[in-house]
């Protein structure tokens, strides 16, 4: 459970702020309380900030941006809302929250000179910004419902769905009407149609007194109107709202808390510097063994060029391939550089006709490590017989490749080579 201490900007410096400590379940941690900004920053305590910006400096919508976050989302943002704000979209600063089931964004806009100006006077009284939001994000958005909250001279509104803004100088009924909720019509001109609608709204107690013709005009519009009073003023009925996340973070992008890289790393240092010194000695050993087998490279080379000299004095070329040198020396000499194939084959096949007298060889050929041989024999049978003959030795296999019924003959193509070739 996380404890914070929310600290409630006003719409003029001269007012002073307010503040309260609540944690994440809801739960008030501490009466509300006003006075300077030096005054709250003695009671933040350690504990996380959320500062609570003036409804009345930020524009909060919702917007359809497929982009999922990120720099491009922030990037699409003024593109997507240019239409909908007056001032140059370069003046002003856009922060988005978490994407709502409707697929819409909510967004929050506010000028960069104001936001710059709250973290230049928060700064001054030593304190530091966990969550920036605007307040009117502190009316809780309930579906099927509309929720007002009455600050004195102020107005919020939420329809439980995706409108939420707030109006100075007007009624709750008001704040209706601007939504497309309610139609502003004379008594002459109400009908006896059934009421529609349910209306949450908070006030202090002075305010449902002065409100009380409009309470009264809004349940005959309405299918129902329930009024809380606030007995501590709004701050708390704000702050628990938006301590449990509710919200957009106005403290993104340029604005969004830096990464203190040196920090995190600062735990790991000797860890590192371990790593280090394990990976220079590992190269370097790797340097050593390198250098060791090129000089041994070097010498081998030089003893076979030194010994080549001997064999062929004429010959000065420099020496770069010593097993081709080799093999050529062999074929020079006349030395076979193949294994001996022919011949054992041949012996094979020729134990394997003796065993089959009946068959007889017409022609045999040799090429590239394989014989093939042309054979008339009686029946299948004795090909088959001379075939696992030839292959009994384990040495060579023999196939069958072609066999042809030449009057009571069997014409066949065996073909005998090494096994595994």
């Amino acid at each position: 459970m996380a404890e914070y201490l929310v600290i409630r900007l006003r719409p003029t410096s001269e007012e002073d702020v307010q503040w309260i400590a609540v944690d994440d379940n809801g739960t008030c941690r501490s009466r509300p309380a006003s006075g300077s900004l030096e005054q709250a920053a003695a009671e933040v305590a350690g504990r996380p900030v959320i500062v609570l910006v003036p409804a009345t400096e930020a524009l909060t919508t919702t917007v359809h941006v497929p982009i999922r976050g990120g720099s491009r989302l922030r990037a699409a943002l003024p593109f997507a809302l240019e239409e909908s704000v007056a001032d140059d979209v370069e003046t002003l600063h856009f922060a988005s929250g978490a994407r709502r089931d409707s697929g819409k964004l909510p967004v929050a806009v506010v000028a960069r000179a104001k936001i710059e100006e709250w973290i230049e006077v928060l700064n001054g009284a030593g304190i530091t910004a966990a969550r920036m939001v605007p307040e009117n994000y502190g009316l809780a958005r309930i579906p099927g419902t509309m929720s007002v909250l009455v600050d004195g001279d102020y107005v919020m509104f939420n329809d439980g769905a995706e409108t939420e803004f707030v109006m100075q100088g007007v009624r709750p009924s008001d704040t209706l009407v601007a939504a497309g909720l309610l139609t502003d019509r004379s008594d002459d001109e109400r009908d006896d149609s059934e009421p529609t609608g349910h209306l949450l709204a908070y006030c202090e107690a002075a305010d449902e007194e002065r409100l009380s013709h409009d309470w009264i005009a809004l349940r005959h519009e309405l299918h129902s109107v329930d009024v809380h009073l606030l007995p501590d003023g709004v701050l708390p009925r704000l702050a628990v709202t938006i301590a449990s996340g509710s919200g957009v973070d106005l403290l993104q992008g340029r604005y969004g808390a830096k990464t203190d890289y040196r920090a995190q790393l600062r735990p790991w240092r000797y860890a590192a510097a371990l790593l280090l010194g394990l990976m220079v000695v590992g190269f370097a050993a790797k340097g050593v063994d390198y250098y060791r087998l090129s000089q041994e490279a070097e010498s081998l080379q030089a003893q076979f060029t030194e010994e080549y000299r001997q064999i062929r004095p004429g010959d000065t070329r420099e020496l770069l391939d010593p097993v081709s040198v080799v093999r050529s020396i062999k074929q020079g000499l006349g030395a076979a550089t193949g294994p001996q194939v022919f011949l054992p084959s041949l012996r094979q096949l020729s134990d394997a006709m003796a065993q089959n007298s009946s068959a007889r060889i017409e022609t045999i050929s040799y090429r590239a490590g394989v014989i093939d041989v042309r054979i008339t024999s009686p029946d299948v049978a004795t090909l088959d017989n001379i075939q696992k003959a030839v292959g009994s030795s384990g040495r060579f296999q023999a196939s069958i490749q072609s066999t042809d019924q030449v009057a009571d003959q069997i014409s066949s193509r065996l073909q005998i080579r090494e096994a595994g070739s």
